[in-house]
């Protein structure tokens, strides 16, 4: 099973596709950010986010989607460009028939690095380990993605295992 994680927002949106191999173990398959020029209208920036979310989905065939989902923030100018950028990635992944989990970033930590208050750092950490990854990928926005991916393929694979217990 191949899944892709999203980070969104607006002038940044990381994404990360981790295969799920049959014996449990994660494997990167790519990742990276697709970044919109600060100076373009907002729909056109939105416009760009769709068309290269939906080359990477038409590349990668990923079987399931995970993103984050949108927290409280202080400055409603960031949590309004964020949302902008989580509609659109929901649309392109529902047009593509991808079903999408949604998680907050503490359900993320949480099942990245086994604490729902662990810090940037230590979550890049895990990804770079349980990825099997010579370094920390960069940047941050595809971190986060990875993880968002990770805590997906973790939250399934534990359901499975409940499942196959009964």
């Amino acid at each position: 099973m191949v899944v892709i994680g999203v980070d969104p927002g607006t002038a940044t949106t990381g994404y990360g596709l981790v295969r799920e191999n049959e014996d449990g173990s994660l494997q990167a398959v790519a990742y990276g950010v697709i970044s919109t020029p600060a100076g373009l209208e907002l729909a056109e920036r939105l416009l760009t986010l769709y068309n290269e979310l939906s080359q990477i989905l038409l590349l990668h065939k990923p079987d399931k989607a995970a993103v984050e989902k949108l927290f409280f923030q202080k400055n409603v100018r960031t949590a309004m460009s964020v949302g902008h950028g989580r509609g659109v990635v929901l649309l392109c992944l529902a047009q593509a028939g991808i079903s999408v989990a949604e998680y907050t970033p503490l359900e993320i930590k949480q099942a990245v690095a086994g604490y729902g208050n662990a810090d940037k750092q230590q979550v890049q950490y895990m990804v770079r380990t349980l990825l099997n990854l010579e370094e920390i990928p960069r940047p941050d926005d595809a971190a986060d993605a990875l993880a968002v991916a990770i805590c997906y393929a973790h939250s399934t694979g534990y359901l499975r295992a409940q499942s196959n217990t009964r």
